[in-house]
């Protein structure tokens, strides 16, 4: 197939580009490299992608919220399918900088949708986000729980693409498939994200920002893990049956929780760190950050049963591949 990836200079983007070129798939990718975090992580991740894959690679430096751009660029190739997993990312941002959330993820999710539509794909995955739970006190968090009450908006355009996909889905029949993600790590990943922000610090010599003075919980889930259930998903369009989805939707629509169903100790994590770095933390404990959540953990139930997910990788593994590869890219850097 040839498959449209949106954010595909970002870090589960290239992943996915990735693993679907060595399977033979051509991917066409999509992303504006904006300046969230540096743009030289994003263009080495699309440079190891034309090294690796060559002609199954094409790749077009646009803003997806620009549906001219987006038609102008893909006017004469072939779609089957849309992996879309660009957005503007980061809770904490979205304070700073509410705009550039609703450009990207809502009428870029629109753009998206009006593109599956016209192009009839046999499927259209797309990324939500575990922050769509808010403050929900009842652990682990079941794709069937109410999520009226976000905390961010961060979280608010993402449950509002949840709500955009169930709408299309209906009318236009289009099969979807939205993916909750939990605090995705490991090589290549974003600069603005605790592993990397602990790993910089701590080998520096720098105290780390310790939130809610340590008392926090994450499902940390290792990206091989998310890649193996983003395609397995894809490959498993839902069917059109009027029958209850993951989610409640009687459309060809469902959502999934994806994470490591393993939540751990923000404490625990850093002494994981420690160890693999080689070297101790300075610890900063800070008060709760606004539009933050002390814990998360996901009940993968029923994308477990749908499709197999069983994520497969512990801290204890994960994070000693992370250190190395930021060590071996930092050095390349330098």
């Amino acid at each position: 197939m040839t498959i449209l990836v949106t954010g595909a200079a970002g870090f589960i983007g290239m992943h996915v580009a990735d693993r679907l070129m060595a399977q033979g798939h051509a991917v066409v990718g999509i992303d504006n490299l904006n300046d969230y975090y540096p743009v030289s992580l994003k263009r080495a991740r699309l440079d190891a992608l034309r090294q690796g894959h060559g002609r199954l690679f094409t790749f077009h430096e646009l803003d997806f919220a620009d549906m001219a751009a987006v038609q102008a660029a893909l006017h004469d190739q072939v779609i089957e399918a849309i992996i879309h997993l660009g957005a503007q990312a980061g809770v904490r941002y979205s304070l700073v900088n509410p705009h550039a959330y609703v450009r990207s993820n809502l009428a870029g999710h629109v753009n998206m949708l009006e593109l599956a539509r016209e192009r009839h794909v046999r499927h259209l995955v797309y990324a939500s986000s575990s922050s769509v739970y808010g403050g929900n006190d009842s652990l682990p968090f079941r794709v069937e729980d109410r999520v009226d009450h976000p905390i961010s908006l961060y979280a608010a355009t993402k449950r509002a693409d949840e709500l955009m996909s169930e709408t299309y889905a209906h009318l236009f029949r289009i099969p979807m498939t939205g993916l909750r993600f939990f605090t995705v790590y490991g090589p290549w990943g974003r600069p603005d994200m605790a592993m990397w922000i602990f790993t910089s610090r701590i080998l520096a010599g720098q105290p780390i920002p310790v939130f809610n003075h340590g008392r926090m919980q994450r499902d940390f889930t290792y990206i091989d893990d998310i890649v193996a259930g983003i395609l397995g998903c894809l490959d498993h369009p839902p069917v059109d049956d009027g029958a209850v989805k993951a989610g409640g939707s009687r459309a060809p629509h469902r959502l999934y929780n994806i994470g490591n169903n393993q939540p751990e100790e923000l404490m625990h994590l850093i002494a994981v760190l420690e160890e693999a770095i080689g070297q101790k933390a300075q610890i900063d404990f800070q008060p709760m950050q606004p539009g933050d959540v002390h814990a998360t953990f996901a009940d993968i139930s029923a994308i477990s049963q749908d499709i197999g997910f069983a994520p497969s990788t512990a801290i204890e593994a994960g994070v000693p591949r992370f250190v190395d590869w930021y060590r071996a890219y930092h050095q390349e850097q330098s």
